[in-house]
């Protein structure tokens, strides 16, 4: 038993397996910030204004309706007003912190292609943002 645990300590400190590993976790949070940028690119915020705001009065038209389908007492619709605030300030983080990830992804991205690929990749990208724009 003493070899086996041994032989398992040895496997964790194998470079292949670590850099395996590592590159599978990296991946994956490439792939977790590309949904998410892509599922919450219509999110109701305005992230070019500083602090929380919501395009065209849609938090106060949700809670609008909120109050008057919940039938929401004044103190839970102060309530979930403030639960909506918390909530959306996280969103921004979240999207704050995405933004930084694909940014320093094209950086590393750009630092490995030629001139000519490099002016291929930003076409790419400008045609990506063009039809999600649509």
């Amino acid at each position: 038993m003493a070899t086996l645990a041994g032989v398992n300590r040895a496997a964790w400190k194998n470079p292949r397996l670590v850099f395996t590993l590592t590159l599978i976790f990296l991946c994956g949070g490439i792939a977790g910030a590309v949904v998410m940028g892509t599922a919450f690119h219509h999110w109701p915020i305005s992230p070019s204004k500083p602090g929380l705001s919501w395009r065209e009065g849609g938090k106060e038209i949700a809670l609008q309706r909120f109050r008057k389908e919940l039938d929401l007492t004044p103190t839970q619709a102060e309530q979930l007003e403030t639960i909506l605030d918390d909530f959306m300030m996280y969103i921004q983080m979240l999207q704050s912190q995405m933004d930084e990830v694909r940014a320093n992804g094209k950086g590393r991205i750009l630092r490995v292609l030629n001139q000519e690929q490099k002016r291929k990749f930003e076409r790419m990208l400008s045609d990506l943002q063009a039809k999600q724009l649509k």
